[in-house]
This record gives structure tokens, sequence and C-alpha cells, in this order.
């Protein structure tokens, strides 16, 4: 054996590796420039630490070699579209993949399957959160070197699915079909202004006798934020990775320095109005109790009467949960339900505690509020709270009402580990005007329309002395009535005590 025999292997394993990476494809990269967006191998590097990536299956090639030259496979489609590793990020591991656009418009391969099978489970293994680009059309028709009949019995997405696992989908541009469904079964998904996100694309609507419709149309941001099915949009693609990394923040083993206090801390004295009736946005009580800068806000385009983010207070990441009188009051609808559900899920997966922020009249309730499944979405919160682990504070900024300050609270105001109020706030069994109404039916209805309406208004007062917060901690309802200004710090020591 010669002594170029080993270098000449070397070099051979170099030139391949060449070919998979952007440098090889330079007009294709340039066109993707020219449409404002990223390489899937840039958005990697800038996900991870550098040096960090390892890669997996670098010089898998697309099963197609009865229909294409092995050379023309080599270089037109690397890796077989899916590139994928594990690496850090901000120190604390993960593992990251993202279908490649410039390879079969970021199609799903069978070679490519069986890798992402292996990186999903190696990532279940090292037990690390995964990011996953899902950008593409879905599954490839063409693989002609692995015959099967309908490929139902593929494993991705029964894995990817039941991962338990923080999972990240970052969509870009267009995703349909298979990769709109891993997208679908991560935790959050982050999302460009220009995605779009639907069940299939235009050739499979089109194939299905639907009509003639072009990328754009189907499952646009403005569409899929407004239904719940996207978390966060970013400005772009750099953005997009910077919310990854932050959220990857929230689940890193990295210690973070406590906040130091800011004026904005200071300010949980003056958010509310001195008119009970009047709203105030609640975002603004939550940025006094984050850390500065540490806020992420989750499906703000959907059910706006509950507002739900991840944040860290003290240093510690926190869930907050909150009810917006902004829209509708801050009444608990259908939607609001499901959103408060799934985020509560999503807290108690990722073992992050919970503070929840009631305001709220309780559930939106007629015929109408019925008629999109309220009983269904109104239990699954109540649930979802009750089924808790991980902690949970409850603060009642104002109103605590009936089933749906209930449903705030896990069930019950005994339910989180601590429940405090602040001291304008008022608790009862239902809206006190509607207990005064729905109480007095009999002598209201004998009384004259005038004498009748001052009455409701007395006896409400009067329902008002009863239903304050130092009453209910009187009776012990509550564990306590606080200065606003203390809530911070009681949350933090609550949660450092839990751990």
């Amino acid at each position: 054996m010669t002594d170029d025999v080993p270098v000449q292997g070397l070099n051979e394993v170099l030139a391949r590796r060449y070919l998979t990476g952007d440098e090889a494809r330079a007009d294709k990269v340039a066109k993707r420039h020219a449409q404002g967006r990223r390489t899937a191998r840039e958005n990697i590097a800038d996900l991870v630490d550098d040096g960090s990536f390892i890669e997996y299956g670098r010089f898998v090639t697309p099963a197609q070699e009865q229909r294409r030259p092995l050379a023309d496979l080599v270089v037109e489609a690397p890796a077989d579209g899916i590139i994928g590793g594990t690496a850090t990020v901000d120190g604390a591991p993960c593992a990251v993949l993202s279908y490649d656009y410039l390879v079969m418009a970021g199609t799903q391969g069978m070679r490519g399957h069986h890798k992402t099978d292996r990186l999903v489970e190696t990532a279940l293994r090292m037990n690390v959160p995964t990011v996953f680009f899902t950008e593409g059309g879905g599954g490839r028709p063409g693989d002609t070197d692995l015959p099967g009949v309908s490929y139902l019995d593929l494993d991705l997405f029964a894995i990817w699915g039941a991962a338990r696992i923080p999972k990240i989908a970052i969509v870009s541009g267009r995703c349909f079909a298979g990769n709109a469904v891993l997208a679908g079964c991560a935790d959050l998904r982050i999302a460009t202004p220009d995605a779009n996100l639907g069940m299939a694309g235009p050739a499979m609507i089109a194939g299905g006798g639907l009509g003639q419709f072009a990328p754009e149309e189907i499952g646009p941001v403005n569409v899929q934020c407004a239904n719940g099915v996207l978390d966060v949009v970013a400005e772009d693609e750099e953005g997009a990775v910077e919310v990854a990394r932050r959220i990857l923040g929230y689940l890193g083993a990295r210690a973070h320095e406590p906040d130091a206090p800011s004026e904005e801390h200071n300010l949980a004295r003056e958010i509310l109005p001195h008119n009970e009736r009047e709203s105030f946005d609640v975002h603004r009580v939550i940025e006094t109790l984050a850390d500065t800068d540490s806020i992420t806000w989750l499906r703000s385009g959907w059910a706006p009467e509950l507002v739900t983010c991840i944040a860290r207070v003290e240093g510690m990441p926190v869930g907050f949960i909150a009810n917006q009188s902004a829209h509708l009051a801050g009444a608990l609808t259908t939607a609001a339900s499901a959103k408060g559900a799934d985020f509560l899920d999503l807290c108690e997966r990722w073992q992050l505690p919970v503070v929840s922020l009631v305001d709220t009249p309780g559930f939106m309730v007629g015929p109408d509020a019925e008629q999109d499944g309220l009983v269904r979405e109104a239990s699954r919160l109540v649930t979802a709270g009750a089924r808790l682990t991980t902690p949970l504070v409850g603060v009642v900024l104002r109103r605590g009402y009936g089933l749906g300050a209930q449903a705030m609270l896990g069930g019950s105001t005994h339910r989180p580990l601590l429940t405090v109020a602040w001291p304008d706030a008022h608790l009862g069994p239902m809206g006190l005007e509607g207990a005064v109404r729905l109480g007095m039916a009999k002598e209201l209805a004998a009384l004259p329309a005038e004498e009748r309406e001052q009455t409701v208004k007395e006896q409400t007062a009067l329902m008002q002395q009863h239903a304050k917060a130092l009453n209910a901690a009187r009776v012990f309802e509550i564990d306590d009535v606080i200065d606003p200004a203390e809530t911070r710090s009681l949350i933090a020591r609550t949660f450092v005590r839990a751990r």
C-alpha cells in the first residue's frame, strides 16, 4: 500500500463534502438571496454557536439512481434535501434540522425520511430541544429506488409527534403537506411574513379537483396568525432565528442573572385605572413583572382577550397567562379557552412555572357563545389547569368572577401555590350586577323601572363591599391581599422555593 492512498481517500471525502455546501451551487444561492431569503445552511449557522454543529448524513443522495445518474444526484441534490445534526446554542445542547428548498423545493425524500427519523430519535435519546426549519413542498414523488405502495408506514410523523422534547418549528416561504404537519406537531411555530402554511400545496389541491390556486393564496400568515396556528411572526428569517434562540434560552441550563430593579418594575401601583369599568392593557402589567427585554408574546393575533407569553422573572423562565380587559372585557371565549388550555399544556410539557393574572367576568355566555363549542374548550381549560404539576401563582388584579376565574386558577383559588389579590380586586361567584339581578329577580320585577335600576345600583354597591378582596382574604378564600409593588418579588420567591 502506498503512502498516498489515505490522502486520495481524504481528498475524495473533502471533494464530496464541498459539493454538499452552498459554495458549490453559487447560482442557486444567488437566486435565493435575490428573493431576500437565506439558505438552509445559513439559517443553521446563524442559530447555533460557531463550530458546534455536528452534521448527520451529509452524503446521502436521493433514491433516484434508476432515473438519474449518481453524479447528477450528488451535485444537484446534496443531503437529500434535509440538513441536520446536533449543536449548542448559547452553550446549551440542541438538535437542528432544516429542509433545503434548493433541493427539489424542500420535498421529503425516502432516504431523507430515514435520516430525519435518525435525527429525531437521536434528539430524544440526548433529551435536547429541537429546532426544525420546515419550508418545503411535502412528500416527493419519483424516489424509485425504494419501491412501495402507500408509504403510509413511514415513521417520521409518529416519532416527531410523540417526541416529548421541546420542539420549535420555523416556517418561512412555502410549507405544505408533510412539511406543514411537522410544523404543526411542534410545540411552537415561528413564521416570517412571507410564509404560506397549508395541508396541501397547489398541485395536490388541483389534483383533488378543488381548483387552481397560487401558493400565496394558501394559508398566508394573516390567516394562520388569526386562527392560532402561528405563535410568533418575526420580521424575517434573521428575526425568526433570534426568536428561536430566545426560546431555547428559556430551556437552557445556563443560569441568568436576576434583573436589576428598573423604573418599569416599580409602576405596578399606577397601571390600573381609577374607574373599575375602564379597560387597561394587561401587557403593561406583565412588563412590570418580567425582566427587561425577556418577553416572547405568543399567539397575539388569536383570541386577544387572553394574553400568553414566556418571560423571565428575576432570571427564572416563567409562563404568563392573563385576561385582557381591552377585548370583550376579558371574558373567556371558546378561542380564549382553547388558547389558554394549549398554553398551560405547553408550560406543563416544558415544566415552566406559571403566573396567572386574573381580571375576568367569567366565561362568555349566551346562545351565540355556544355555537363554536364553548363547553368543550372551557372544560379543557379547567382540566389543563387542574392537571398542572408545575408551580402556579395566581394574582387577581381586579375582577375574579365565576368559573372563568376558577379556570384561570387551576380550578380553585387554593390550587395555586400562592393566590393573592391587588387591593381593589373583587371576587364572586358571578358578575356582581348580574348576581343582584338574578338573586332579586322577583323583587325587582315588582318595582317601577326607575326605582328598579336605582335598587340594582344600590344593591350592587353593597355586594361590591362584600366581594372585596380583603373580605375574601378574611374568610381565607385567598392567601393574601398585597401591595401591587410586591407582586414581582412574591412570584420570584415562591418559585425559587418550589424548585
